[in-house]
């Protein structure tokens, strides 16, 4: 899944690949937005400093090298906190923030 460019056309933003004869698609029933949680499964997480529990969410991303570019980005701003980058349930890189 890719970026799309958008134009202004109608009074709307529709991607600029689309046509103006072409249907719009209906919203998916139940859907919080317009991607669901399976189509952003990386996330980059912000942990507390007693390492209990997460603190934020700083990223999600549809794909692995997003993903990790928002992982070390991370890294970088929260040096000295811990950052997890997660696949759906499973932690694929973790950075430890803490002092030796």
């Amino acid at each position: 899944m890719g970026l799309a460019v958008l134009q202004y056309s109608d009074q709307q933003f529709l991607p600029a690949s689309r046509s103006r004869s072409q249907p719009k698609r209906p919203p998916k029933s139940g859907s919080s937005g317009p991607l669901e949680n399976e189509d952003l499964p990386y996330k980059v997480e912000l942990w507390k400093r007693d390492r209990t529990a997460v603190e934020q969410v700083l990223a999600i991303a549809a794909n692995a090298s997003i993903g990790y570019s928002a992982f070390y980005a991370a890294a970088r701003d929260y040096f000295d906190r811990d950052i997890t980058l997660r696949h759906k349930n499973t932690i694929v890189n973790r950075w430890n923030g803490s002092p030796h």
